[in-house]
C-alpha cells in the first residue's frame, strides 16, 4: 500500500497544535509548546531513526518542504545521506535520537548530583540488559505502551524489584525525550492511569526479602575466624562488624576521615545514605583492626581493593564465606540491632543513632539535637566486648 503523501494544508500548517504532525514521505511538522513550527525530515538508516531539521516554516513554506523532501527521498533510495542536500555534509552520529541516546542524556544530566557513582552504572546496565534490546534503535516519539509491556511482562512475576525499577527509568528516560521535545503525549512507561491497568502492583507479587544476618550469638565466632586471615577485605569485615557501619562507607572509608587518638572515624555527608554527617566512636578492638591492617603509602583508603581502588562488596561477602555460609554482610546491622534490643538497656534512640538511621517522626526529630554520641560509645565498647567473647549476658544488660 503506497504511503499517503501531502497530508497537511498551509492553513493546518499555520493553525495546528503543538506535537510531531506527518505530512507524508518523511516530511513532519514539529510545533512546540512555544508556538515555533519547523520541518523535519526523519529516516531510518542501518536500523536507525535519524532527523534531520530543514528550517522553520517562516523561512520554507509547505511547498519548498515537499521538494526538499522529495529530494532527499530520493538520496535514501540512491543511499546517499540526505543530509548533503541540506547541509553540504554528512550527518554526525551524534545527532540520531533514539531511546538509548535519550537514556544516555538522561544519565550524564543527574551524574553530577548522585552521591554515589555507581548509580550512573546501574542505570545504564538495566536499560542496557532490558530495555535497550527492544526499543533502543527507536525514536522515543515511535515508542508505545505495547512495546513496554513487551519489556515488562516477562520480567513482572519472576523479577519483581528489577521491573519495577526499571519501569521507573524508563519513564524517567521519555521524561527527559519529552522536555526536550523529542515526543510528546502520555509517557507510555506511566504507573497511575497506565501500566497499573495491565500490571498487578508489585507489593502484590513480591514480597520483600530481608538481607539474611546471623544470630548475633554466632558473632564472636564470625570475629574469632576473621582474626586469623591476614586479607584486607578479613579486616574490613571486621571493622564493619565493630562498627555496625554500611559496607559501602566501610568500603569508602579514608584514613584523613579516622583519628585514633580520639578513637572517632567521622563519615562526611556525601558518602551517607542519609546525606547527613554521622560520627562513629571507635571501640578499643576497632582501633586495633585499623592498627592491624596494612596501610600502603600514599593510599587514603583504609581498605582498598588489589589494584588500589575501592575494594569490592564481592571480596568482602566472600571473606565472609570463608568463615561462615549463609548470611549477608548487611545482616551484621541487624545482628547488632537484635543484640542490643535483647541483651542491653540502652535507649532505643541510642541503638538507632549507631546505626544511622535517620529519625522518621519529625516532631521528636527536632527536639533531639544531640547525636548521643557518648551513649554510643559506651554501646559500641559493649559490643565490642561481647564480639570478643569477653562479656557474658548478664553482665551487658547490668551495663547498659
Amino acid at each position: 500500500m503506497a504511503t499517503k503523501i501531502k497530508r497537511l494544508s498551509s492553513r493546518k500548517v499555520e493553525t495546528i497544535g503543538p506535537g510531531f504532525h506527518a505530512d507524508g514521505g518523511s516530511l513532519y511538522l514539529r510545533v512546540r509548546e512555544s508556538g515555533s513550527r519547523a520541518w523535519v525530515f526523519r529516516y531510518t538508516l542501518k536500523g536507525k531513526v535519524r532527523e534531520i531539521g530543514l528550517g522553520a516554516t517562516k523561512a520554507r513554506n509547505l511547498t519548498d518542504a515537499r521538494k526538499l523532501a522529495e529530494a532527499m527521498r530520493k538520496a535514501v533510495a540512491d543511499k546517499e545521506d540526505p543530509a548533503i542536500i541540506v547541509h553540504g555534509e554528512k550527518e554526525d552520529d551524534d545527532t540520531i535520537i533514539t531511546f538509548e541516546s535519550c537514556a544516555k542524556g538522561l544519565i550524564d544530566s543527574k551524574r553530577s548530583g548522585w552521591r554515589n557513582a555507581k548509580h550512573a552504572q546501574q542505570w545504564n546496565n538495566t536499560l542496557r540488559d532490558y530495555a535497550f534490546p527492544f526499543i533502543g534503535k527507536k525514536h522515543p516519539a515511535d515508542i508505545t505502551l505495547i512495546d513496554i509491556k513487551e519489556i515488562l511482562l516477562p520480567l513482572w512475576g519472576v523479577k519483581t524489584e528489577t521491573a519495577s525499577r526499571l519501569r521507573q527509568r524508563i519513564e524517567a528516560v521519555f521524561d527527559w525525550a519529552n522536555v526536550h521535545k523529542w515526543r510528546t503525549g502520555e509517557n507510555p512507561a506511566r504507573w497511575r492511569g497506565g501500566l497499573d491497568k495491565v500490571l498487578p502492583a508489585p507489593n502484590k507479587v513480591h514480597t520483600v526479602q530481608h538481607f539474611k544476618a546471623a544470630p548475633y550469638d554466632q558473632v564472636p565466632a564470625i570475629i574469632k575466624s576473621l582474626r586469623g586471615k591476614k586479607s584486607i577485605s578479613a579486616y574490613c569485615l571486621q571493622f564493619l562488624i565493630l562498627t555496625a557501619a554500611r559496607s559501602s562507607e566501610v568500603r569508602g572509608a579514608r584514613w584523613c576521615e579516622i583519628d585514633l587518638s580520639e578513637r572517632v572515624w567521622i563519615i562526611p555527608p556525601e558518602r551517607m545514605k542519609a546525606n547527613k554527617l554521622h560520627r562513629i566512636p571507635l571501640s578499643n578492638e576497632a582501633a586495633k583492626v585499623l592498627k592491624s591492617a596494612p596501610r600502603i603509602e600514599g593510599q587514603e583508603l583504609v581498605f582498598p581493593g588489589a589494584r588500589g581502588g575501592l575494594l569490592s562488596d564481592v571480596a568482602v561477602s566472600k571473606a565472609l564465606r570463608l568463615v561462615h555460609s549463609g548470611v549477608t554482610v548487611h545482616g551484621f546491622r541487624s545482628s547488632f540491632r537484635d543484640w542490643a534490643a535483647e541483651q542491653t538497656s540502652f535507649p532505643a534512640a541510642v541503638c538507632e543513632l549507631a546505626l544511622a538511621h535517620v529519625n522518621k517522626d519529625k516532631v521528636e526529630a527536632a527536639y533531639q539535637r544531640s547525636d548521643l554520641f557518648d551513649r554510643r560509645r559506651e554501646l559500641m565498647e559493649i559490643w565490642s566486648r561481647y564480639t570478643g567473647g569477653k562479656s557474658n549476658l548478664t553482665s551487658l544488660r547490668n551495663s547498659a
